[in-house]
């Protein structure tokens, strides 16, 4: 029999302050390294280094437990090293302004070429004015217009000269047309004279016109030609006095921009737009210009008002090129804060845009770097995570306005051009979306082939012990509490290791740290403390307790006033205490729950009425079964069983789930079967197999806490306990309150390997082996079992003979 009672120092770990290294929190150094997360940090930085595509980065854990944080310090370490990567930037495309251009530029030049190129534009106001106000220019416009009229002339003389030598004046007319007249003694013929002249007269007259009209046709004809030349000579000549006027300005812009082709190729694109369009900069410059406010339509999308919109440099990302790579968090990971977006502008019933309305997304924002983003928002976020799953694929950034499809709004947009995509993604979420992404997403696997799996709870050993020291002096600076004295901080380190249901674990959860700090500082500060020590961090776990403790108070006082009957002292058969946890968000408690068992001669079943009205789990169920496993196993070698039982939690109207009450539900069997009394004032937890092992179950502090409050609340006899698995031991964190009881000897707490141990502590009798013979010793409680079982057998075998023969 290996039944133990443990000792006070066996149920808690309790930290040394000395190990600690300093008085207070304001004497260790930080900030915090990560605390026992190296497995998972060596993938993030393997993730980092590897330049290979779906080598991205799925963080998992726990929310709370310091993942964002540990893993941005790392990226940002490791980004630190690489150079900064490059801009970008949309212009205008001269060709197709429905299809702005992207600029891949230098890191940090982005916004010098869009000063310089704001600058250029102002440089141009006033040369170009100037050229073109210029005497040289007035000259050589003087001239070819002089040219024009004298071709024009040239040719209308011609016809003047024929006209005057049959008689006949070119005259033009009101509507700016030509035409002919009679003329006699120098003077135009009038209508009235020229009907009193003769018929062969008038006839010569009207035949010299029509032949005359031939020639002014002809002459009229060419013209047009002449006009033509004159503006295409004029046109030469505007751009020559633009070339002169832009060039040294742009050549002064382009030597600045030798290093980038980009940059370079459209600043000559914008040299040639401004040569055939120096019109702009003509116009009446004592007028307002229109901006983006006042918008009208100027061709398909294109808004117009200010007329150097055109040359414009939409600087979509920029980067520091003594900063690193990016690392970049989106908070919000919408569609258009995901992958970029375009505005538009309302204009008559439609909605406008143009290049400079391109909105970056964090895809831009973290080009060339890292992505944080967390999962669980980019799933619930419409067309969210297509859009990056496409992203990541085409390795390339595309706007996507998918709300074009769907709008009753005329909408004339754009179609800029896609930027390449040479990033990483570092997604966070908890283990579950993982495993449902790669179970359900084919190309969930492909796309993040790095997991990072963060633990909650970690190896207790002086490096996370001084781990978890420097992250709660951090705390307390971060969120500017009092300092820590090393007893205050051992105590929150002896809470982690409450929380991790272990004493050779830490659970290093974040927030219920930073909560604790703060909590405690409060208390110290409204006593006027300038130090947090202990007691400060107990009264505050305290009142944590206190204010979720209200369910717990009313189960409680439902036992105490046998509304919910449970007993604490005496002895009864079938009939045990278990135990049992309510977890609720962020709160759990134990509390004992009755269970029975009533017994009777029958076919070998044994009823779980849990189960039977679909009160139990699955998990219950099998604990159930192995439960009849073991009594055929251990009790019916022979024969098989003659039983029917019943087995129940009495007075539970919820669900029950788990196997921690398979112990206690076999102890309660067999004292029914034996039909020997159980001490009501022991409590016990335990899963059970079919060999009689006594397993480990979770919950165990909250289960012996609860029972221990009963027992205190109705007095402490010095007999009552918990029997517990041994080999949750090594689990207890039990509060000090039990520890002292124990100590004092008012409380006990029994360490179980089988449930022989069991059989021996709730009976007081001898469990009993089974002896070469087949027979287990006599006098003790497994003979009576047997021996009970026996009769059943003989009771059932002699009426099913009494049926035979009366058939």
């Amino acid at each position: 029999m290996a039944l133990k009672t443990l000792t006070q120092q066996d149920l808690a770990w309790t930290c040394d302050p000395s190990l600690l290294g300093a008085a207070t929190t304001a004497d260790i150094e930080t900030p915090a390294n990560e605390i026992g997360q190296r497995r998972a940090l060596d993938a993030v930085r393997f993730g980092a280094d590897i330049d290979q595509p779906g080598y991205n980065v799925f963080v998992m854990g726990p929310s709370g437990i310091g993942k964002h944080a540990a893993v941005r310090a790392l990226l940002e370490e490791h980004g630190a090293r690489v150079g900064a990567p490059c801009d970008w930037a949309y212009v205008n495309n001269f060709r197709d302004m429905l299809r702005p251009r992207a600029l891949r530029l230098e890191a940090g030049s982005a916004i010098s070429l869009r000063d310089g190129m704001a600058e250029l534009i102002d440089d141009l106001k006033i040369a170009i004015p100037a050229t073109f106000e210029g005497e040289e220019f007035r000259k050589r416009r003087l001239t070819i217009d002089a040219e024009y009229l004298e071709g024009q002339e040239q040719q209308l003389n011609a016809v003047r000269e024929k006209a005057q030598a049959r008689g006949l004046a070119l005259l033009k007319s009101e509507q700016g047309g030509f035409t002919f007249a009679a003329v006699r003694n120098n003077e135009l013929v009038s209508p009235d004279a020229f009907r009193a002249l003769p018929e062969e007269e008038q006839s010569a007259i009207i035949a010299a016109i029509e032949d005359l009209q031939k020639d002014l046709t002809d002459a009229l004809y060419k013209l047009p030609r002449l006009e033509k030349e004159r503006r295409e000579k004029a046109r030469a000549l505007n751009r020559e006095m633009a070339r002169r006027a832009v060039a040294q300005l742009v050549q002064e812009l382009r030597e600045s921009f030798l290093a980038s082709p980009a940059a370079h190729r459209y600043v000559s694109e914008v040299e040639e737009d401004l040569i055939e369009n120096t019109h702009l900069f003509l116009g009446d410059q004592s007028q307002p210009q229109q901006g983006a406010e006042a918008p009208v339509l100027d061709g398909p999308g294109r808004l117009r008002g200010n007329p150097f919109r055109r040359y414009e440099v939409n600087v979509l990302v920029t980067n520091d090129p003594t900063a690193g790579v990016p690392v970049v968090f989106e908070p919000y990971p919408a569609l258009g804060n995901l992958v970029g977006r375009i505005e538009h502008i309302a204009h008559m019933g439609a909605l406008l845009t143009d290049f400079l309305l391109i909105r970056p997304g964090a895809l831009h924002k973290a080009n060339g770097g890292v992505l944080m983003i967390d999962a669980e928002k980019v799933l619930t976020q419409p067309w969210s995570w297509e859009a990056l799953k496409r992203a990541l694929r085409g390795r390339e950034i595309r706007i996507e306005n998918p709300g074009e499809r769907t709008s009753l709004v005329a909408t004339v947009s754009i179609e800029p051009d896609p930027i390449p995509l040479e990033l990483k993604v570092v997604m966070f979420g908890d283990r579950m979306i993982y495993y449902l992404l790669a179970e359900r997403d084919p190309e969930f696997i492909d796309l993040f082939k790095v997991q990072a799996d963060f633990d909650e709870v970690v190896v207790r050993d002086e490096e996370a012990v001084q781990g978890l020291s420097r992250f709660i002096a951090a705390t307390a600076q971060r969120t500017k509490s009092r300092p820590l004295d090393a007893a205050a901080t051992a105590r929150i380190i002896e809470e982690c290791a409450r929380g991790a249901e272990d004493q050779e674990r830490l659970l290093v959860l974040s927030r219920p740290i930073a909560d604790l700090v703060r909590e405690a500082d409060h208390i110290a500060r409204k006593a006027d403390r300038e130090i947090i020590g202990e007691g400060d961090v107990n009264a505050a776990i305290a009142a944590q307790i206190r204010r979720a403790e209200r369910i717990r108070e009313r189960q409680e006082e439902a036992i105490l006033r046998d509304l919910i009957l449970i007993d604490t002292q005496g002895a009864k058969v079938g009939q045990i205490n278990g135990l049992t946890v309510s977890q609720l968000p962020g709160f759990a408690f134990g509390r004992p729950a009755r269970i029975t068992a009533r017994v009777r001669p029958g076919p070998g079943e044994v009823v779980d009425i849990e189960r039977e009205v679909a009160l139990g789990g699955p998990i219950h169920a099998k604990g159930m079964l192995i439960l009849q496993g073991y009594l055929s196993g251990h009790y019916a070698r022979e024969e098989p069983l003659s039983l029917m039982a019943s087995l129940v939690f009495e007075q539970s109207y919820g669900g029950v789930e788990g196997d921690s009450a398979s112990a206690a539900e076999l102890v309660a069997l067999l004292s029914a079967i034996a039909d020997t009394p159980l001490r009501q004032d022991l409590a016990i937890t335990g899963s059970v197999n079919q060999h009689g092992q006594i397993q480990v179950i979770g919950g165990v502090n909250h289960k012996i806490e609860g029972f221990f409050d009963l027992c205190e609340k109705r007095g402490l006899t010095g007999t009552q306990g918990v029997a517990i698995p041994a080999g949750n031991v090594r689990n207890l964190m039990l509060r000090e309150k039990v520890r002292e009881a124990v100590g004092k000897g008012r409380f006990h707490i029994h360490a179980l390997e089988t449930i022989d141990d069991a059989i021996a502590l709730f009976t007081g009798l001898t469990a009993g082996i089974r002896a070469l013979d087949g027979k287990f010793e006599k006098e003790s409680f497994n003979a009576r079992v047997a021996a009970r079982l026996a009769a059943f057998t003989r009771i059932r075998r002699d009426l099913l003979r009494g049926e035979g023969q009366g058939r």
